[in-house]
């Protein structure tokens, strides 16, 4: 009885409390405020830098910088353009190279990215570094954070608010934080769900093309990704994620709509 109350809290919960996505149109679970997502995210993100090193290669450092802020300026553009840039509020953007051999990349809410030394290797230029980018700050504006947060104070928490857990247990709060957006992770990009990833990589291939960069360029960047991972990841109905096929098909696919917005 109790499991079943539970599971009928969850789904009445998850009626009222929902939101759409930018682009995709697809109603996602949110529990959590932006502006919690946002102290929270800003907190843990400035904690991170205190614990980790800049890179002191000052022309990747640039690179990524670069990169991060043409995305930005294609993202507030496409909001802008489609009613919705109350979305943005809040917003801090920052883009930071950490030193650090993890083929990794990830951005919280508010726009705080963080691009690994590790990474840029198989992006190999800008414009494969804007495939990076473009899709982890794709879910940022996608609110995956948000949606996954939810889940957790949903599955986890028994429905308890993002404050109330912050304000009991603020250590919690902030390695949920952290895990949420896979910080640590050894193998990056590929943390969310199947969904999730999916569309930050139709929403990633508009950010880059807006941006100026050659959206085609995301499926070779992929491939490596693929080879890099040496083959070693699981059936796709195993995983978390699509598998490398399936992404590269569904890139492909999306690729009509984004070359719409990429001007040569």
């Amino acid at each position: 009885m109790y499991k079943k109350i539970i599971a009928f809290t969850i789904a009445v919960v998850t009626f009222v409390a929902c939101t759409t996505v930018p682009i995709t149109g697809r109603r996602q679970l949110n529990l959590v405020s932006d502006a919690q997502m946002q102290s929270l995210s800003y907190d843990a993100y400035d904690q991170f830098l205190k614990e980790h090193k800049l890179s002191r290669d000052a022309q990747a450092t640039a690179m990524v910088k670069r990169a991060g802020q043409r995305i930005q300026r294609a993202v507030e553009e496409y909001m802008a353009a489609n009613g919705l840039s109350q979305e943005l509020q809040g917003f801090q953007w920052e883009f930071n190279l950490i030193e650090d051999e993890q083929v990794n990349a990830w951005a919280m809410a508010g726009g705080k990215t963080v691009v690994y030394t590790g990474i840029l290797p198989v992006a190999q230029n800008e414009t494969g570094l804007a495939v990076v980018m473009g899709h982890e700050i794709a879910h940022a504006i996608a609110k995956h954070g948000n949606e996954r947060m939810s889940q957790q104070l949903a599955q986890q928490f028994g429905g308890q608010t993002l404050s109330a857990l912050a304000g009991a247990q603020p250590g919690t709060a902030q390695n949920l934080v952290m895990a949420v957006y896979g910080v640590g992770s050894q193998i990056g990009l590929l943390k969310y769900g199947r969904t999730q990833e999916s569309e930050a990589d139709r929403l990633g291939l508009i950010f880059m093309a807006m941006a100026g960069y050659n959206p085609e360029e995301a499926v070779p960047f992929w491939q490596r990704m693929e080879a890099k991972s040496g083959g070693q990841a699981p059936p796709e109905f195993l995983s978390t994620h699509p598998s490398a096929g399936t992404r590269q098909a569904d890139l492909k696919k999306h690729m009509p709509e984004a070359l719409q917005y990429y001007k040569r």
